[in-house]
């Protein structure tokens, strides 16, 4: 079974569920659920959210 890995938080979607988040310059998102895309729309930073993979990361390193 395809599986895509969410833009925001690195969490695994199986495939018919989620979102596809398309920008007006053809950028293409898969997104888990709408608490991603309401950050995503925010402007926030994946590595500065604690609750994703890249934030969890990037607290290991400090």
């Amino acid at each position: 079974m395809d599986q895509k890995k969410c833009s925001f938080c690195g969490k695994m979607i199986e495939l018919g569920t989620g979102r596809l988040y398309v920008k007006k310059d053809g950028t293409a998102f898969y997104l888990c659920s709408s608490k991603c895309q309401s950050n995503l729309d925010l402007g926030r930073l994946p590595r500065k959210t604690i609750w994703t993979e890249k934030g969890r990361a990037e607290q290991k390193r400090k």
